[in-house]
């Protein structure tokens, strides 16, 4: 498997990162505990921020793009 392969089952796995509540936060407030756990978990622990970073191409506490306007 190259690594720009993304599975159904990575699609599957993202999703639930997304729905993740710390992770959710985390992306949305960008500081506090939240943050911090995601960011020190994701790497080695948690197989749905990994799949996350493989669908998206960017770490589970990173920021979502926010449309032009959108405050």
């Amino acid at each position: 498997m190259n690594a720009g392969d993304v599975t159904e089952k990575d699609k599957e796995m993202a999703k639930k990162c997304l729905e993740c509540p710390v992770c959710r936060r985390a992306r949305t407030k960008q500081r506090g505990f939240a943050f911090w756990f995601v960011k020190v978990i994701e790497g080695g622990i948690c197989p749905y921020c990994r799949a996350y970073e493989r669908v998206y191409g960017r770490k589970a506490h990173e920021p979502t793009a926010r449309p032009e306007g959108d405050s």
